[in-house]
């Protein structure tokens, strides 16, 4: 299994470094690292390059998409990825924390014969103190927005071989063959389409081997949620109902 993980990073100075020492600290490090930048503005890139040349082990590359969206750079990071010998890829975010077991839970995913998997979205604690009600409401608003996932019309097609399972593209994985065969990310920006919900839609018109583990756990941002507060945020999870003025939050 030749598993590459890429990190898509727009202005991401103050948090991406936090991810790469996550992911440096792996029970298995036994893959390649992609960062893309997405034509940051800030210190990005060279938090990227210090941390790799202080930490040899990883074999990080940096690699840059002008084309501004998550979508896009993802995309472009899988494609460079499989060019390069990548049978299976996994994605996380420059401000989320994988669990220290996340590349060892993917493996075992896969393994097991899941094509494509995820599995939880938890609070970080590590950005800022956290209030109660951030610790409780990230997982709430996650688990809400994939139950009215599972009924909403534009997830409903009688062709779908399997349910609608939500699947952060912070905490993604998925095989090089089907990555391919559903013709990848849109290379859309986050404002404009959840890049995310729309791959896992095209992977539900060619199989059922794909599904959520408990174990494979990411650690993600609440800035978002404290920005936009409870309501604007479960608006913005649903089709941008709400779309704010400024959506790169920092």
């Amino acid at each position: 299994m030749e598993l590459w993980i890429v990190v898509p990073a727009y202005n991401e100075e103050r948090s991406i470094g936090a991810t790469l020492r996550r992911l440096a600290e792996q029970t298995d490090l036994d893959y390649t690292l992609v960062v893309v930048d997405n034509a940051s503005t800030d210190g990005t890139c060279a938090v990227v390059r210090a941390f790799a040349a202080d930490h040899p082990k990883v074999d990080v590359r940096l690699i840059g998409e002008l084309e501004k969206g998550t979508g896009a750079a993802a995309d472009t990071g899988i494609r460079h990825a499989i060019l390069a010998g990548a049978t299976h890829l996994a994605r996380t975010d420059a401000d989320c924390l994988p669990d220290r077991d996340w590349v060892a839970a993917v493996k075992r995913a896969f393994d097991d014969g899941l094509e494509m998997v995820s599995g939880p979205l938890l609070p970080r604690t590590d950005e800022f103190p956290l209030k109660f009600w951030e610790r409780r409401l990230l997982p709430a608003v996650v688990q809400l927005a994939a139950t009215f996932g599972r009924f909403r019309p534009g997830n409903q097609d009688p062709l779908y071989l399997g349910p609608y399972v939500m699947m952060p593209g912070c905490n993604m994985a998925i095989t090089a063959s089907l990555y391919e065969r559903a013709g990848g990310f849109p290379r859309t920006r986050i404002e404009d389409v959840h890049e995310d919900r729309a791959l896992v839609n095209q992977v539900r018109y060619l199989t059922t081997d794909y599904g959520l583990r408990k174990d494979v756990t990411v650690y993600g941002s609440v800035r978002r949620l404290r920005a936009f507060g409870l309501v604007r945020t479960l608006g913005w999870y649903a089709d941008h109902r709400y779309r704010p003025d400024v959506v790169d939050i920092r």
